[in-house]
């Protein structure tokens, strides 16, 4: 039975199942996004639809065929067989659970933010160097434009040096915005300026006109950036959960809604640790014999959960007080400067922020930044 991608054909494969006048299972693997419109009709169909994972889908075909040949017959015994032994994962459809928005949202943000990174370091490593290499570190934060704004009418210290350090102050005071001892800064770009290595080059050629186009579509995606996030909290601001999250140090909007739109309904999760495993960050252990590896974090799970943990762990602990922090600060208080120990402490602190996350949401209470305390005999008290 050959089924294409066309609605006839998804309503004549519901048919043809609903025949069987049985309960019927239905194993799929995903498949970029293909697998989601067939996924959505044979759920309104009222047919049960599991999960099958592209990793396990290989390993147990390799186990049970002894061989790494892959074909679609084969792939479908295999799934059957996966079926039959309940080794599958729940589907929840993002239409039904009503996260299909906050998940578009969080997509295309990142992508947005990728190219944004992107079109940074390729100005940062091809057009700085060659028409303004000194300008670099006036640039502090991907946040605002006033950077790109200011390049896009300065691109080369020979157009700031061809007037007066007055002349320039006033021409380019509303450039560069909103900016605490603004004179004190234009100054000082004007000074970087004159002792600049730059190419002699000034605003006419194509040259210049090309870095003025990758600084308009630089605007461009931080334009688009604050767009999303602005609809992000709109969007937001009406979930439950959303403020709970928010309590939590080092999660703001945006990672909220990476939170929420990646792990869906957190109340889906009975344990932390079915949260951890879902997000790749339980431990896991190689152990043969007499031999027992180290045990590390398995990084089989959501990557951009697992990312967005670590990157507001990473902002926890910069606050000055909460227990990320305190937690932090035991974890490398044998040697501060040790990169390894650092790297194990911001992963311990990653994995705290997931099960705070679970716990919030699941006890309805927003986050105590300083509940945790320790007790004489240095064991973490609750």
């Amino acid at each position: 039975m050959t089924i294409t991608n066309t609605l006839e054909d998804f309503r004549r494969l519901a048919t043809a199942l609903a025949s069987y006048e049985l309960p019927v299972r239905i194993g799929f693997e995903a498949t970029g996004n293909y697998h989601r419109a067939l996924a959505h009709h044979l759920g309104q169909a009222g047919f049960d639809l599991k999960l099958v994972s592209p990793v396990g889908l290989a390993r147990t075909r390799e186990v049970l065929h002894n061989s790494r040949d892959k074909n679609d017959p084969k792939d479908a015994q295999v799934i059957l067989h996966m079926l039959e032994i309940r080794a599958v994962q729940f589907f929840h459809d993002p239409l039904v659970t009503g996260t299909a928005d906050i998940q578009e949202l969080s997509t295309t943000h990142e992508i947005v933010s990728r190219s944004k990174t992107g079109l940074w370091h390729r100005i940062l490593t091809h057009y700085l160097p060659l028409y303004f290499p000194e300008a670099e570190r006036f640039h502090r934060s991907s946040r605002t434009d006033w950077f790109l704004a200011f390049l896009g009418k300065y691109s080369s210290p020979h157009t700031i040096t061809a007037m007066s350090q007055e002349a320039f102050i006033a021409d380019a005071w509303e450039v560069v915005g909103r900016k605490i001892s603004k004179e004190c800064l234009l100054s000082d770009i004007y000074a970087t300026a004159v002792r600049s290595v730059g190419l002699p080059v000034h605003s006419d050629p194509d040259a210049i006109g090309m870095l003025r186009r990758a600084l308009a579509e630089g605007r461009s995606l931080i334009r688009q950036r604050d767009v999303i996030e602005a609809r992000a909290v709109e969007l937001l601001s009406d979930l439950p959960d959303y403020p709970l999250l928010t309590t939590i140090s080092g999660i703001g909007p945006i990672n909220a809604m990476t939170i929420l739109a990646g792990a869906g309904d957190l109340r889906r999760f009975r344990h932390h640790r079915q949260f951890l495993k879902f997000c790749g960050m339980h431990l896991a252990t190689v152990q043969s014999g007499m031999f027992r590896g180290q045990s590390r974090i398995s990084k089989s799970g959501n990557a951009r959960l697992r990312r967005t943990l670590r990157m507001a762990g990473q902002t926890a602990v910069l606050k000055r007080t909460n227990s990320f922090r305190d937690k932090f600060e035991r974890d490398i208080s044998k040697d501060g400067h040790n990169g390894h120990l650092r790297r194990k402490a911001c992963t311990a602190i990653a994995a705290k922020i997931a099960r705070t996350v679970h716990a919030v949401v699941n006890h309805d209470e927003p986050c105590r930044p300083l509940f945790e305390g320790v007790s004489p005999d240095g064991r973490t008290s609750l």
